[in-house]
């Protein structure tokens, strides 16, 4: 596992589309190390009562009925890429089919180049995830919540906090996000709509910047009340896991803070 590794998967990048899924799933793990995925019955069985237990709280703060997601799965980083590189060729499929470009072998090298860096850097920092599965053929209920352990162990080491209450605490997180599209079952299909719309303007050579911007504003706010349920929520005390985390937010280095922004997450 070497950057040079990922450097070849990306520059042998072939096939007919914008981007090579496959280049990009394999040049994102040779630059992310997996993690340990070691997790014991005991410390199964704990996820799943963080999420039981986050569902029955948010069920009574929110006073709105909602379920937890029937795929729950505790996660190392290759397979957080394993399941986002399925959302993603989803996505881009209505682009991929229209678009010609004067370059198509350079074109491909470099998209693959760019999802791959996107991919391994969001391996690398995301806890948790609830997918609402955004233009799938699928339903509701089929909704993921992901867990991806080795970043959860690992934050909870830098910041000095006990791993179970920090594992609890984003597990609060992750539910919340279902008691939002619980709450709001056209939330998911307003969502897609947008995507659907802008990635079709990008596929016709313009830029819808009305769908993009409504998409990062409907973003924002799920996220933002997430985080106002989960302190809400959570049944121990947080105060001490919310200021460790925003300083840590405000601490990152310039790389990482340009990925981010790139990415949309500020």
């Amino acid at each position: 596992m070497t950057i040079l590794r990922s450097v070849r998967a990306v520059a042998g990048a072939s096939g007919d589309g914008l981007i090579d899924w496959d280049a990009v799933a394999d040049a994102a793990k040779e630059s992310t190390e997996p993690g340990d995925l070691d997790v014991s019955p005991s410390e199964a069985e704990a996820y799943a009562t963080d999420v039981r237990d986050a569902r029955d709280r948010l069920r009574t703060l929110s006073a709105t009925e909602f379920d937890v997601p029937t795929t729950v799965e505790i996660q190392d980083r290759h397979h957080w890429i394993d399941a986002n590189i399925e959302t993603f060729t989803r996505v881009m499929a209505p682009l991929e089919d229209r678009v010609d470009v004067a370059t198509p072998r350079l074109s491909r090298t470099l998209n693959t180049g760019s999802m791959s860096v996107s991919l391994g850097f969001l391996a690398r920092n995301v806890l948790g995830q609830y997918d609402p599965l955004l233009l799938a053929d699928a339903p509701s209920e089929s909704h993921g919540l992901y867990f991806v352990r080795p970043n959860i162990v690992a934050t909870a080491e830098e910041l000095d906090v006990e791993y179970d209450r920090f594992r609890r605490w984003i597990a609060f997180h992750e539910v919340a996000h279902a008691a939002e599209f619980g709450a709001a079952p056209w939330l998911s299909d307003h969502l897609a709509e947008r995507m659907e719309t802008g990635i079709d303007s990008l596929a016709s050579g313009s830029l819808d910047r009305d769908s993009f911007q409504e998409l990062q504003l409907a973003m924002t706010a799920v996220e933002g009340y997430a985080e106002l349920l989960m302190d809400e929520a959570f049944d121990e005390e947080y105060d001490d896991l919310r200021r460790k985390l925003d300083e840590r937010r405000g601490n990152r280095g310039p790389i990482a803070e340009l990925l981010r922004r790139v990415l949309g997450f500020d």
